[in-house]
């Protein structure tokens, strides 16, 4: 960091923050650490700094930090320094849903064919920590959200486009704010960079007139056969996340063996349509990390058998009358368990959408309450699938603790 970066601030201080921290101090800076945890007014007096690190959670343009920058101080995030610092190419993946499933089989495609390759970001390594030890030669692998994405002057070498639907708008002031942030990964390409991109959804297609990168679209459909075939990683949808990395791993070179054996062999990640344990010839699928409506209709998807769905969390301000209509057309969903704060708007577009299964709203009941329940409403060879189309703040600490409570009441189940 130059001169200027001596008097810094930290905005937010979670796992971002913390790497910031490290990589600040490294850099020899006098730093100030804010945060709602320790400050309640800690947006207060923001133009007494030259910089601030602002971390993802943080809105990039609350009044506050809008007033310092016309003050002149420089709001920058972990992600524009490493884009900045990084002397190895970086991969960047981004989309609604499938971001972190994508770069994790990219990452692992990409070490088993011998690159030296890193995962970082919202998954893997934090990414200013592996500043000292990335060379010219090296690969780079990050999932990119809206929130890092937002006030982003460069782009990655390769940027994947996955599906952009809508999510976070919450924190985005409108749909249109959160695409325009997610069409940053592709806008400051060269022509020498490459855009690969989903072309089954329109809004992902139309990110090929922002780029001067190397088009390159993939879907399912146009998908090799044999990488559909003997699968470890179920649903339709994440043959969308399988033909993003082989198209990524061709450009690269790598060869077809390598690449086909990387996935037959891939299980997917934590809490995304996980199998967890069945019980009474009952099985259970953890999908916590479906956090909003589609992510949810495209796990519904994934399933032939008589289904028990379990929804609902803290409200997002997200619509909920897709996720209805598939609920009602899909004959695989017997019955439907509501929990949380966004229960009400989720029972509303069943109602609307003609819903004729079960409806049981346990509100906020406990984990191991919701679980027995689903277990003795589901029949033998069916299954229950928690895939709550929202997000879990109401109830738990994030969607991993939801994940993870509902894990351990399936294994408490007898």
């Amino acid at each position: 960091m130059n001169n200027k970066a001596k008097k810094a601030a930290i905005l937010g201080y979670g796992l971002e923050g913390r790497d910031v921290e490290k990589y600040l101090r490294s850099q020899g800076a006098n730093i100030a650490i804010l945060d709602q945890k320790f400050d309640k007014n800690y947006f207060k007096n923001l133009d007494r700094f030259n910089i601030i690190v602002r971390s993802p959670g943080v809105y990039r343009y609350l009044p506050e930090i809008v007033k310092a920058e016309k003050l002149g101080v420089e709001i920058t995030s972990a992600i524009k320094i490493f884009f900045e610092k990084c002397p190895g190419k970086i991969i960047g993946v981004t989309g609604t849903k499938g971001k972190g499933t994508s770069a994790t089989l990219i990452y692992q495609i990409l070490k088993k064919a011998n690159y030296d390759v890193y995962l970082a970001g919202n998954i893997g390594k934090p990414y200013l920590e592996l500043l000292s030890v990335i060379s010219d030669k090296s690969y780079v692998i990050l999932e990119t959200s809206s929130f890092q994405l937002i006030d982003m002057t460069k782009s990655p070498h390769i940027a994947v486009v996955l599906n952009i639907t809508s999510d976070h708008l919450d924190w985005h002031k409108d749909q249109s704010e959160y695409v325009n942030a997610k069409k940053n990964i592709v806008k400051h390409q060269s022509a020498s960079d490459y855009a690969v991109i989903n072309e089954e959804y329109e809004t992902s297609a139309g990110f090929a007139k922002e780029t001067q990168a190397k088009v390159i679209f993939f879907s399912k459909k146009e998908l090799d056969k044999k990488f559909k075939e003997n699968l470890l990683l179920r649903g339709k949808h994440n043959l969308e996340n399988i033909a993003a990395a082989v198209t990524v791993a061709r450009i690269l070179k790598v060869k077809d063996s390598v690449i086909l054996d990387t996935v037959r062999n891939f299980k997917g990640l934590e809490h995304r349509l996980e199998l967890v344990k069945e019980v009474k010839s009952v099985t259970f699928y953890n999908d916590s990390f479906a956090t909003g409506p589609q992510p949810t209709i495209a796990a519904i998807k994934s399933f032939t058998e008589q289904t028990t769905l379990i929804l609902g969390g803290s409200d997002k301000g997200l619509n909920y009358d897709d996720l209805g209509k598939e609920i009602t057309t899909n004959k695989q969903v017997k019955k439907v368990i509501i929990i949380g704060q966004v229960g009400p708007l989720i029972i509303k577009s069943l109602n609307k959408a003609g819903y004729r299964g079960s409806i049981i709203n346990l509100k906020q009941r406990s984990m191991a309450k919701i679980v027995e329940n689903a277990l003795r409403n589901t029949p033998s060879g069916g299954v229950v699938l928690l895939s709550p189309a929202a997000a879990s703040f109401d109830m738990f600490a994030n969607y991993k603790d939801r994940g993870n409570q509902f894990k351990k009441a399936v294994q408490n189940l007898r």
